[in-house]
């Protein structure tokens, strides 16, 4: 006999189902499964578990560290100055090597945690009904076909069909994005339905926090909605950051010049009748000139130093490289609940109807100031204050307060609330506008109550009002209520239309009613709620904006950053809210997630392109939003909270997770955390990395004209100088060579890191990240310093030796005399240097002289160093040096102050070109779009802009 084989289960639409449809699909029935039916489901569909992914073992993970071209350019310069006997060089340059591994490899480490944390939300039992009997069964055991006992508190063991429910709530925000628990029914759904509006399916890992059901599982494991999170969480690759990819080609073109330019001096030296040692010597020497051996630390320290500044404006990195990619952002995809909203529900919209008939003016149509939880705010009537709360809007405060279980809470200046967040709005409210609520509360006595279902929609109390009488209060969903009262079709429709015009601002919205209950009854039941209630009104209430997140996006878009809405909740809601927040113009467009499954890939990279506000979307939008906008070569980042945006997360090029209600997945996906969940946070992360950018460069252009300027020293040297007692005449040795570059560009390179933000940091676009760090601007910058450097450290080594060698015979003393003052006036060219570095757009008079002091403690420290280096005796030992006169030091300091007066012309220069590209721009642009653009060109293109103005104006 052949075994049966169950129906894939991601081929049913189960919401579209009835219960009784759904258990026969399943071959089930309400008692359940019999055991060893059961145990023959399980061995044919395995255990109820989420396959925990196996990861790259630790030394594959160790040698992707070490397996780039920059690393091995260092451990060649390590290898060589052990050749050449400076062990102590080798080892400092061995651990900057062995530092940087470290970092990667325990980054790369925890970054496949994410799965861990996902599999953590399965719970470890579940009831289940079999043969009729309950029993608690472990979770990995449940199949397809068992059905589950749900109660407030369980977390659902997989997905499935519910067949009965009382009062059932389940916390899906995790999953859907949804703000407030979703209320279940097991009414047939819509084929067409998203997740989040499956009303009769729970969800597998997701929470109940109020009321019974039971349920037919349909899916478990990797077929439920955590499985297939997880299975894109693996599809989800993790996308290089711009820095890495920019450094890596650095790291190449680096190996390949010095490379080849070594063997060239090799062969120079060669011809020219060095011995072989010697020409050897030379290659050795210029290729550690080259080397830039601090720059990884250099690297490794700045971005470390914006993740300290980015933890005191609420952003923790996880991942060091994301500190630059933030800079680089071009598009932000925000998650509605709580980071562009405050996630307090509030009532802004009060509706009363009139005494006589529709329509003759008498309404009352209110507006309620004030957000959040807070009862501070008034009552507005056309924008204009309306004083106390009439009374017709007092009694539908009154009898939104005591048809109510929430409370407010304060600790401290904070206001909350415990229970729902819909009824905690209403008490606020009626606090807000003069209801003294524990005194109403006192007033009117409750005696009983019938909670709301989600079969009623809407919930009713009974109160003992002043005097004796009972009353009536109830309010819910608007159509349920309207059902109950007493009032005709005309001004049915009316309410109904007003229902309308909130929704349609992205309200949700409540209807409130009483009527009178028989004098001394104690209870209330189904009959009591059928008919003659007296509608009180309507009150609208909405997860209002952050008016810091409206700044904060408005700041974006100055920044050039395009800032999308992704959000679980309701179209017109996200409209609504996008419209407030300045993402949407009004009657603009917003897409749900059923139009964008019906999308090919080229249609929804032109839809995310245009469109700035997405509803009801589930994990897979989500994940195919931001490969859609990666794929036009922006660079995303993409926040979230649950367990839906995980996959999401992971994809972006910088993941924004939610420190306070975020999942443990979303922060193991994430490479930041907002540790207060504001929007305005991920805009000064923003702020801080591209500040991080802007130092990196100047520290590039710092280091790298020391590099190349040493290494033109030794060429020029070798192509050109004597060959005297069968020894070569070298301005400056190897050893020489790295104490300059591990000392003294350390020390001058590093403060530049805490250098101020460029006062245009926020009013440019994003950096191209295509653009190399190696840009036009970095390599003529260079060019020009290496030469003039090069120039006064051969001419000053010429003069000072020139004039001590008596009768062509060499005297030692005066050679390393002479090489001191090289050495000592390449270390006070980088002193002046680093000085026209701290700003690349600005002189330094208009960024301030001592809005950096680090800068002056590095000089300082600096030339104390060289103090050392020209009159310690243990120095003169291991470097060769020798004492300078005061007349050598005065020599070396006016050859390295001609810096000075070149980099000014060289900025000037800049800047004019900067600004006749922005005037030329602005002379070809339409008449029609200038109006338009003219903002943008007097932002961006007339600063000279690294990744745009300057690199080009260079």
């Amino acid at each position: 006999m052949s075994q049966r084989v169950l129906p894939p289960s991601a081929a049913i639409a189960w919401h579209n189902l009835s219960a009784g449809d759904a258990l026969s699909k399943i071959e089930s029935a309400e008692a359940g499964l019999a055991d060893d039916e059961a145990a023959r489901r399980l061995e044919e569909v395995g255990p109820n578990v989420i396959q925990r992914a196996k990861g790259d073992s630790a030394l594959k993970l160790l040698f992707r560290q070490v397996n780039d071209p920059l690393i091995y350019v260092l451990l060649a310069s390590a290898a060589l100055a052990m050749a050449m006997g400076e062990a102590i060089d080798g080892a400092v340059v061995l651990a900057v090597v062995v530092l940087n591994t470290a970092i990667g490899f325990v980054q790369e480490l925890r970054a496949g945690k994410a799965i861990e944390a996902l599999v953590d939300m399965v719970p470890q039992t579940a009831t289940v009904v079999r043969g009729g009997q309950r029993s608690v069964i472990p979770a990995a055991n449940v199949v397809p076909g068992d059905v589950v006992v749900l109660e407030a508190g369980d977390k659902v063991p997989a997905d499935a069909r519910l067949l009965s429910v009382k009062n059932l709530h389940v916390d899906e925000s995790a999953l859907t994005g949804e703000s407030v628990p979703s209320d279940k029914h097991v009414a047939v759904v819509p084929e067409d339905a998203g997740v989040g509006d499956r009303k009769n399916l729970a969800f597998g890992g997701t929470l109940v926090t109020s009321g019974t059901g039971t349920a037919v599982v349909i899916s478990t494991g990797a077929a439920t909605e955590l499985g297939r999170i997880s299975s894109m969480l693996h599809e989800a690759t993790e996308i290089e950051t711009p820095l890495t990819r920019s450094m890596a080609k650095v790291g190449r073109v680096l190996t390949i010049a010095i490379v080849a330019v070594a063997l060239l001096i090799v062969g120079v030296a060669l011809l020219r009748g060095y011995p072989p040692v010697d020409a050897m010597l030379a290659g050795i020497s210029l290729a550690v000139a080259a080397i830039p051996e601090g720059l990884p630390a250099i690297i490794t320290i700045s971005l470390a130093i914006g993740v300290q500044r980015m933890a005191r404006r609420r952003a923790v990195i996880r991942k060091l490289p994301a500190v630059e990619t933030l800079g680089s952002t071009g598009v932000i995809c925000s998650d509605k609940t709580g980071t562009l909203t405050r996630n307090e529900m509030t009532v802004r919209a009060l509706w009363t109807p009139s005494a006589g008939a529709p329509g003759e003016g008498a309404d009352e149509a209110l507006e309620v100031t004030g957000v959040g939880y807070a009862p501070a705010g008034e009552l507005r009537r056309g924008g204009a204050s309306a004083g106390e709360a009439p009374e017709a809007a007092r009694a539908l405060l009154r009898a939104g307060l005591l048809c109510n279980d929430a409370r407010m809470t304060r600790d401290g200046e904070a206001c909350g609330i415990e229970g729902d967040p819909t009824e905690g709005a209403l008490v606020v409210a009626a606090q807000k506008l003069g209801v003294d609520v524990d005194g109403t509360r006192r007033e009117y006595p409750r005696i009983d109550a019938v909670p709301f279902s989600s079969e009623r929609q809407l919930m009713a109390t009974l109160h003992e009002a002043p005097g004796g009488e009972r009353v009536i209060f109830m309010k819910g969903a608007p159509e349920a209520v309207l059902g109950c009262a007493a009032i005709g079709e005309a001004e049915r429709a009316h309410a109904m239309a007003q229902v309308e015009r909130m929704a349609a601002q992205g309200m949700r919205v409540l209807a409130v009613a009483s009527r009178p209950a028989e004098r001394g009854a104690a209870s209330l039941d189904e009959a009591h709620l059928a008919e003659g209630f007296a509608l009180l009104g309507l009150e609208g209430m909405i997860d209002p904006p952050r008016p810091e997140a409206i700044d904060a996006i408005k700041a974006c878009h100055e920044a050039g950053i395009t800032v999308k809405m992704i959000t679980g909740d309701h179209l017109a809601t996200a409209r609504a809210i996008g419209q407030q927040l300045g993402l949407v113009n009004e009657g603009g467009r917003a897409m749900n997630g059923t139009e964008l499954a019906r999308l090919s890939d080229d249609e929804l990279r032109a839809a995310a392109a245009s469109t700035n506000v997405f509803a009801r979307v589930a994990p897979e939008h989500k994940l195919r939003l931001v490969r859609a906008l990666q794929a036009q070569g922006k660079v995303v980042a993409m926040t979230g909270d649950g367990v839906n945006d995980a996959p999401a997360l992971k994809q972006a090029n910088i993941g924004v997770a939610m420190g306070i209600t975020g999942t443990a997945v979303s922060k193991e996906s994430a490479d930041v955390v907002l540790t207060d969940d504001n929007f305005a946070s991920i805009r000064a992360a923003v702020e801080e990395g591209r500040r991080v950018y802007d130092n990196l460069v100047k520290a590039l252009a710092f280091v790298l004209p020391t590099n190349l300027g040493e290494a033109l020293i030794l060429l020029v040297a070798v192509m050109t100088f004597p060959i005297l007692g069968g020894a070569p005449l070298m301005p400056i040795t190897a050893v020489q060579i790295l104490w300059v570059n591990l000392v003294a560009t350390v020390a001058l390179s590093l403060p530049l890191a805490f250098e101020a933000m460029e006062k245009d940091v926020m009013g440019r676009p994003p950096r191209d990240p295509s653009e190399p760090i190696l840009s036009r601007f970095v390599l003529v910058r260079t060019a020009i310093v290496a030469v003039l450097m090069t120039a006064g450290a051969i001419g000053l080594f010429f003069y000072e030796y020139s004039t001590e060698v008596r009768g062509g015979v060499v005297s030692d003393v005066a050679y390393r005399e002479a090489q001191t003052a090289a050495v000592t006036t390449v270390v006070l060219f980088q002193i002046f240097y680093v000085l026209n570095c701290r700003t690349l757009r600005d002189s330094m008079l208009k960024i301030g002289l001592f809005t950096n002091p680090w800068v002056y403690v590095g000089i300082g420290a600096l030339l104390a160093l060289q103090l050392c280096f020209v009159y310690a005796p243990f120095m003169h030992t291991l470097f060769g040096s020798a004492p300078l006169s005061l007349d050598a030091w005065v020599k070396s300091t006016l050859v390295a102050m001609s810096i000075l007066p070149v980099m000014t012309a060289e900025r000037w220069w800049r800047t004019r070109r900067a600004r006749l590209s922005a005037a030329e721009r602005e002379r070809k642009t339409p008449a029609s779009e200038v109006g338009g653009v003219a903002s943008a060109v007097a932002n961006h293109g007339a600063v000279a802009n690294h990744g745009a103005v300057a690199n080009r104006g260079a």
